[in-house]
């Protein structure tokens, strides 16, 4: 399917307060596109609503909310599509990491997960896209997975369980709509220097412990910035891309476990067993 240009476009965009979300939000308002913003941080909310309209984008609309709340979503939709009609894209960006082995994790850390990364995107999904398809002006949808939805990375069962599922939902729905004319944009980034960085819930393990934060320190070296990522996320949009990669290493690791499945699993294993050195002893 073809790309389309957001210029004039009415733009949903979830977790809008910081990181991947904001940078996103700055990137579209600058091709024009007019904004509908959400996030669960009212305050980083404002912030970045203040950020756009002081470059000379424009805001239509915004509300505080936790996307893991149907009924919050859904009232939310009523009053902006009251206020603006059906809207044009929709980037589901918000997101929430827990890391951990099935015996550290609890039933909180998988809940959360699915709630946050799966159930908040079908929130928006279900109140924003029939509007869309009733429409009949088409759109574009965009859903950021991550790595952990492509490859089996260490301790991030409940997380991969998560973005593999919304990697499923898009892959279904990228045949769904494309008789509405409505695109499906799957960005998969790896690494990423944001504040998600520094609060993500390792289970398990002592995130002060010097070692971790080695690990910490190089992801950090390697990871992209978030404005690097919104980049390459406008550009999947205008140029009608699938799967939007961010990262040249998740492309090629992606490649390399559909083509060769044994030394993919050889080198998981070995990850594995290297991340449970970290583990607190008992």
């Amino acid at each position: 399917m073809g790309g389309q240009s957001l210029n004039g476009k009415k733009t949903l965009i979830t977790g809008a307060a910081s990181g991947i979300g904001r940078a996103t939000a700055l990137a579209a308002a600058r091709k024009g596109a007019r904004l509908v913003l959400t996030d669960v941080n009212g305050p980083g909310l404002e912030e970045t609503i203040e950020l756009v309209r002081a470059e000379g984008g424009v805001v239509e609309n915004s509300r505080t909310l936790d996307i893991s709340d149907y009924e919050a979503v859904t009232a939310w939709a009523k009053d902006v599509h009251d206020q603006l009609g059906s809207l044009d894209v929709v980037m589901n960006i918000a997101g929430v990491s827990t890391w951990g082995t099935v015996e550290n994790l609890e039933h909180r850390h998988w809940k959360l997960m699915v709630d946050v990364n799966l159930m908040g995107p079908i929130h928006v999904i279900e109140n924003f896209v029939p509007p869309m398809v009733e429409a009949k002006r088409g759109g574009a949808l965009v859903n950021v997975s991550s790595a952990a939805g492509l490859l089996a990375f260490p301790w991030h069962a409940a997380y991969s369980a998560s973005k593999f599922g919304l990697r499923g939902v898009s892959e279904v729905l990228r045949f769904d709509l494309a008789r509405h004319g409505i695109s499906v944009h799957l960005v998969v980034p790896g690494a990423v220097d944001t504040p998600l960085v520094q609060s993500v819930s390792i289970v398990g393990a002592d995130r002060d412990d010097p070692r971790i934060q080695v690990w910490i320190k190089r992801f950090r070296r390697h990871a992209k910035k978030p404005e690097q990522v919104a980049d390459s996320i406008l550009k999947g949009v205008e140029k009608g891309t699938y799967l939007v990669h961010t990262q040249f290493d998740i492309r090629f690791g992606y490649w390399w476990a559909r083509k060769f499945a044994w030394p993919y699993e050889f080198v998981m294993r070995r990850a594995n067993d290297l991340f449970t050195t970290f583990l607190r002893r008992q």
